[in-house]
């Protein structure tokens, strides 16, 4: 099932000039709708950028100066971290640190805030924490994978969808030339990509992976 969420990406006027100088970025509509621009989670973005599809790299993106964790604070995917925190705390799952220090490389398909909240009407709870420490994460897992994988890795250069292994034991979704995700439980789409940190990249996606069906 596909849920059509319209998110932001980074908050207005938070973004510094060395980062953004550092992000390789575009923007492309699957939808109709408009973007909200005034969601607490995009801005460095120019929402009048729509593209057919993400733009490839064409490589792996010089590494940044934060870590996935200080971008995802830095720029307000509160949401995602907020679920971070819930199964370190429950579970003492260390993806805190994993996502803090630049010891390793990742790359994480980061849902925005609106997709969590899109996940939380459907299931019906008020946050994170009313969901299943050990369901989280493993949601969480779904949405890493090793090493530094820019666009140019991720996307297809033809219509064949590309397979992403997951840190979720194994468990894989695809993903076709127009950054569209297919998961085991549901379809989402990179709606940025390049976002390059000290420890990995991070691809921002409007809905959150499920890799149950």
């Amino acid at each position: 099932m596909k849920t059509n969420v319209i998110t932001s990406i980074l908050k207005n006027g938070k973004l510094n000039l060395l980062l953004l100088a550092m992000l390789s970025f575009v923007f492309f509509s699957c939808t109709k709708e408009e973007i909200n621009n005034d969601d607490p989670a995009i801005s460095a973005f120019d929402a009048s950028v729509k593209k057919d599809r993400p733009e490839q790299s064409q490589g792996a993106p010089q590494k940044g100066d934060l870590s996935i964790a200080a971008i995802a604070e830095a720029e307000g995917f509160s949401e995602l971290l907020k679920a971070i925190t819930y199964v370190d705390e429950m579970l003492e799952a260390g993806l805190g640190e994993m996502f803090t220090n630049g010891t390793d490389q990742y790359t994480v398909f980061a849902p925005t805030n609106d997709a969590f909240y899109a996940l939380y009407r459907a299931q019906g709870v008020d946050g994170i924490r009313d969901l299943p420490a050990s369901l989280v994460a493993s949601v969480l897992k779904y949405h890493v994978t090793d090493g530094r994988r820019a666009s140019n890795s991720v996307l297809p250069n033809n219509d064949n969808s590309k397979e992403i292994e997951t840190l979720l034991d194994g468990a894989t979704f695809f993903v076709d030339m127009n950054g569209n995700i297919d998961a085991i439980g549901n379809d989402a789409t990179i709606i940025a990509a390049d976002v390059s940190a000290s420890n990995g990249i991070i691809h921002v996606i409007n809905t959150v992976l499920l890799p149950i069906e």
